[in-house]
């Protein structure tokens, strides 16, 4: 993978896990209402979960890009555009709340684990990955590179929101702050997009 296109795949899997999704506002209950050392299982199941789910649509989109080689393009397009929507979104996202707590424990190692594949984020953020930064070249090398890279930037990422939860929480009530902050998450999405469109 070359190094520029590295550079944007490492940027975009910080923006999209860092940013409120399912996964996010369920590890801000579970900081707020059980400390980070008991949310290490539900952070751990997140990130492991998901680099499973990014090998398998890694290894599935292989097969559809040799068989439709047109498909590679398209779907590179439409993962494009998609991130363009979705830092539109996030720039115009509310105010998180916190997801429910539904029991007196956190969520487990594998439920957070088998979570991840009916997550619409983490399919989408799976998808995107694979179908916007994966070169035609080396495939499965790739795929394995691109998981792993994800779950290694997705769970820092996602510990940020356990170990300041409940003061992120508060900090985006300020309406200026949550502006600022939803704007920062989009331009850093957009920005992600800049080598793959200098190199189309």
């Amino acid at each position: 993978m070359p190094i520029e296109l590295l550079g944007a795949f490492v940027l975009f899997a910080f923006v999209t896990s860092i940013t409120p999704g399912p996964n996010n506002m369920m590890l801000l209950a579970s900081g707020v209402n059980f400390g980070v050392r008991r949310t290490i299982p539900h952070m751990l199941g997140i990130s492991i979960g998901f680099l499973l789910l990014v090998v398998a649509v890694g290894l599935g989109l292989h097969q559809l890009f040799e068989r439709i080689p047109a498909t590679y393009q398209a779907l590179r397009y439409a993962g494009g555009a998609y991130l363009l929507y979705l830092a539109w979104k996030i720039a115009r996202a509310g105010a998180p709340e916190a997801a429910g707590e539904d029991s007196a424990r956190p969520m487990t190692f594998l439920q957070a684990a088998a979570f991840q594949w009916v997550n619409p984020k983490a399919w989408v953020m799976a998808v995107g990955a694979i179908a916007t930064y994966l070169p035609p070249d080396s495939v499965i090398g790739n795929v394995i590179l691109i998981a792993t890279l994800f779950a290694v930037v997705n769970l820092p990422s996602v510990g940020v929101w356990t170990i300041i939860g409940s003061l992120l929480r508060r900090w985006l009530e300020d309406p200026l702050r949550l502006r600022l902050f939803n704007l920062g998450m989009a331009i850093l999405l957009v920005a992600s997009l800049y080598p793959l469109l200098t190199s189309a």
